[in-house]
């Protein structure tokens, strides 16, 4: 059974930080690409990082560079999107989900990605 767990999420000022964690089972993680995503209310999902098959690359939108950070803990299944210097324009449910996308380029559309976590809701206030 592919499961993808996020958590993690909550309340913050401006400029804190927070630390989300994915953690999957089901599958082996570095067969697949896995990439974070976020949705606002009335917007569309946008992706904003992710590491290809074998983490060999990581990639972040322009919105998030510089201020969000991907890692992982192989030996525990689980992937981490470190967060700093959060703006109220971060606010947003947080999701994790895995593809089977073969390139090295992953920050892509969510329909190549196959199975999602039930989401976290981050909320940075001003």
């Amino acid at each position: 059974q592919v499961q993808l767990v996020e958590s993690g999420g909550g309340l913050v000022q401006t400029g804190g930080s927070l630390r989300l964690s994915c953690t999957t089972s089901g599958f082996t993680l570095d067969y697949y690409a896995i990439g974070w995503f976020r949705q606002a209310p009335g917007k569309g999902r946008e992706a904003i990082s992710c590491s290809s098959i074998n983490d060999r690359v990581r990639h972040y939108s322009d919105s998030v560079k510089g201020r969000f950070t991907m890692s992982r803990d192989n030996a525990r299944n689980t992937v981490f999107l470190q967060m700093d210097n959060l703006k109220p324009e971060d606010t947003a449910t947080y999701y994790c989900a895995r593809s089977g996308f073969k390139a090295g380029n992953c920050l892509i559309g969510p329909e190549h990605y196959d199975y999602w976590g039930q989401g976290t809701q981050i909320t940075v206030s001003s």
